[in-house]
């Protein structure tokens, strides 16, 4: 997601000054292949840790977490090192895997290039039964290539729209109350237009704006649309025919109307505030939110573009080193990172659903009749990567070593469309881009 700031870990990384979870380094060469050199070693001695440093709740969540299983057994030692944020992915591309550590954290996104480029082993042998079993579909979808899991994250993410009540309210518009009564398109955009109609500046809608759409918050944040609207950013390893069908142009064109109704949202208040009425951004905002709005506050799903209501998903996720002698190590303190406590104790840190059935159940924001049970339910409905239908609503990122080119590609027209610029020319351009790319690293296949 997005490597960028301080608190970029509640979903996953570039950087923007939102927590989202986002990638941006392109697979560093040519690896194209899984090989994994992981050995199960002995079970026992010291393990080297890797972590980026998120917000200081969460550094001091994952420290508690480690020092509570360095004395709660004599068998293994686990040595953290916490990297900053705006180091972190370039830290590992850069590192020869022989020299990457026993445990490693990484942003979701770029798990497949890691894997391609032989960094990461796949860990169903080195975690238990028990805490594969417990991770959500969702997390289970964004760690997992050709059925083998290289990734568990301790939390996910998840978008929707935000809303005032008493300015709604006060406009007579009819809002959704959660996923099966959803807005169209199309009632969206006729309750931004009614809402503008009533507001002095003449906007009511924040898609924040002010970080821009050319990273990976467009991506993350507006790939819902191109979903929604039967298409996907790759469909068997080519953008062209899903990422630049009419519907997603159309879609877009919808997209690119709601600007005249956005305010710019450079000083990050335009909600919070009461200058607009809707915002379309992330889990994260909601504690700033909720202390702004109080009862005034609603959540709601991103409207329908044909093919139901999708959202973006996938965080920073936990994997094992290609080259670690010492699997079962790293296996056992992963079953504890990912256990009760620990995943209770980071989620409470940042706010972000948890990754694991367990916890989500119980977690006060997410359980049925929390503020932001809709996080919950879609996350319940996870379509993975590829099969993308009508029914399913958490969307992956593409599962790829291209990703990056995706993103980066698919950013960039969004933010062309955005300022103006003909949704088809820019869909077919960046369709173009990203299947060169593709050709040119024979499909980024691992062998």
């Amino acid at each position: 997601m997005i490597a960028g700031t301080s608190r970029a870990r509640r979903t996953a990384g570039t950087a923007l000054a939102l927590v989202l979870p986002l990638t941006a380094l392109a697979a560093c060469g040519g690896g194209g292949g899984s090989t994994a050199k992981s050995a199960a070693g002995s079970g026992t001695g010291t393990i080297t840790v890797w972590a980026h440093q998120g917000q200081a709740s969460e550094a001091t969540a994952l420290q508690n977490a480690v020092k509570t299983f360095n004395s709660a057994q004599k068998k293994v030692k686990v040595k953290l090192t916490l990297i900053p944020d705006t180091d972190y992915t370039k830290t590992i591309t850069a590192t020869d895997a022989a020299k990457l550590p026993d445990v490693m954290e990484f942003d979701g996104p770029t798990m497949a290039s890691f894997v391609y480029n032989q960094k990461l082993a796949a860990i169903d042998d080195y975690v238990s039964a028990k805490t594969l079993a417990n991770a959500t579909d969702a997390i289970k979808a964004e760690g997992e290539i050709d059925g083998k899991h290289y990734g568990l994250g301790m939390y996910d993410s998840g978008l929707g729209i935000y809303g005032n009540k008493k300015l709604l309210d006060a406009a007579g518009i009819k809002y959704p109350t959660g996923l099966s009564d959803d807005w169209t398109a199309a009632e969206f955009t006729a309750a931004v237009k009614k809402l503008a109609a009533k507001d002095s500046d003449g906007k009511s809608l924040d898609l924040q704006e002010s970080n821009g759409y050319a990273n990976e918050w467009g991506t993350y944040g507006f790939a819902p649309i191109v979903w929604s609207a039967g298409g996907s950013l790759l469909k068997d390893g080519k953008a062209e025919g899903a990422l630049d069908t009419s519907a997603v142009a159309s879609a877009l064109k919808t997209f690119q109307g709601w600007k005249k109704y956005t305010d710019p949202n450079t000083d990050g208040n335009a909600f919070a505030k009461g200058r607009v009425a809707l915002s379309w951004v992330g889990h994260w905002m909601y504690p700033a939110y909720s202390k702004a709005l109080g009862k005034d506050l609603v959540v709601l799903p991103l409207p329908d573009f044909g093919d139901g209501p999708k959202t973006g998903q996938g965080s920073w996720a936990w994997g094992i080193g290609a080259d670690t002698k010492n699997g079962k190590a790293a296996g056992a303190f992963l079953d504890s990172l990912l256990n009760d406590t620990n995943v209770t104790a980071m989620t409470t840190a940042n706010g972000a659903p948890p990754g694991t059935k367990s916890v989500l159940a119980k977690n006060p924001l997410y359980k049925q009749g929390g503020p932001l049970q809709l996080f919950a339910d879609q996350l319940a409905k996870p379509c993975g990567d590829s099969d993308i239908t009508k029914s399913c609503v958490a969307v992956t990122r593409p599962v790829t070593a291209g990703y990056p080119t995706v993103t980066a590609k698919f950013s960039q027209a969004l933010s062309d469309v955005y300022g103006g610029t003909d949704p088809k020319t820019a869909l077919a351009k960046a369709a173009r881009a990203i299947d060169q790319d593709f050709s040119d690293n024979d499909g980024y296949k691992l062998q």
